[in-house]
């Protein structure tokens, strides 16, 4: 069973790499979208806490951003049969950090592939094996414009209990991060370039408190200046009044960022 679903993983990944170089153009921003199945519009009204806050007019934007990633964006699974939930959340976790700009398309995504539960760096899911950790994946190489997703962490990144993470999130941030060519924590598309070297500082600064054990952003952020930005962004858009509260340099510089102000929501 092991050996046939490693096959598959196999097959399912020669063909989204195929799918890069045959189907890599993305919708443009003229391309009309098709409105939002009716179905979808009452799931992220169920499963969405973000979608939740919107005013009508940005809930109408937000519909029109994920019917757009729903078209454009293949969502497979391996081990598992994808559900309308689950293409809500995956489209819901890519627009929320971009919904502040209009024209946004992930350029560098074609694919996204959910797996049942956590995996490990040889895409196996199943057993007792330690190694199997890893939540979310942005692929490189020859997995470049694919992501891996655990659904189970997916899920949870929309429930009650997820406190202030979000594995969805974190990992669109991390696409949108690697962008400009670099997954560095410095998101150059979206940064104005004289931010850059005070979004650094403030960076390694929390990073230094995080270290110390005198900050409450989760210590996976003081990894590297990408972890960090995509664990500060989770709590941006999960938490966002406790991080004003508790770290208002950090929730200003994200809420240039992301040009979206969640706190006054």
């Amino acid at each position: 069973m092991t050996s046939f679903i490693v096959v598959a993983v196999i097959v399912v990944l020669l063909l989204a790499f195929i799918g890069v170089k045959l189907f890599g153009k993305k919708q443009s921003a003229e391309t009309p979208l098709q409105p939002l199945d009716s179905n979808y519009k009452q799931l992220l009204t169920e499963h969405v806490p973000y979608f939740q806050k919107l005013d009508e007019p940005e809930k109408q934007k937000f519909e029109g951003m994920i019917a757009g990633f729903i078209q454009s964006i293949r969502i497979e699974g391996v081990g598992l049969e994808v559900d309308d939930v689950d293409r809500v959340l995956v489209a819901a976790s890519a627009v929320i950090p971009i919904f502040g700009y209009n024209e946004w398309r992930y350029n560098n995504l074609t694919n996204v592939i959910l797996y049942p539960d956590a995996f490990n760096n040889d895409f196996q899911f199943e057993g007792e094996d330690g190694s199997r950790n890893i939540m979310g994946m942005v692929g490189s190489g020859f997995m470049n414009g694919q992501m891996l997703l655990s659904r189970a962490a997916l899920r949870n990144g929309f429930s009650s209990s997820s406190g202030k993470q979000n594995t969805g999130i974190h990992e669109f941030v991390h696409l949108l991060d690697k962008s400009d060519g670099a997954t560095d924590g410095v998101p150059e598309n979206l940064l104005p370039h004289e931010y850059a070297a005070p979004w650094l500082k403030m960076m390694h600064q929390e990073i230094n408190r995080i270290e110390k054990g005198k900050s409450d952003i989760n210590p996976y952020a003081a990894t590297n200046e990408a972890e960090f930005l995509a664990v500060a962004s989770e709590y941006f858009f999960e938490k966002p009044e406790q991080l004003q509260n508790k770290h208002p340099e950090l929730y200003q510089q994200l809420s240039r960022l992301f040009a979206q102000d969640p706190a006054a929501e």
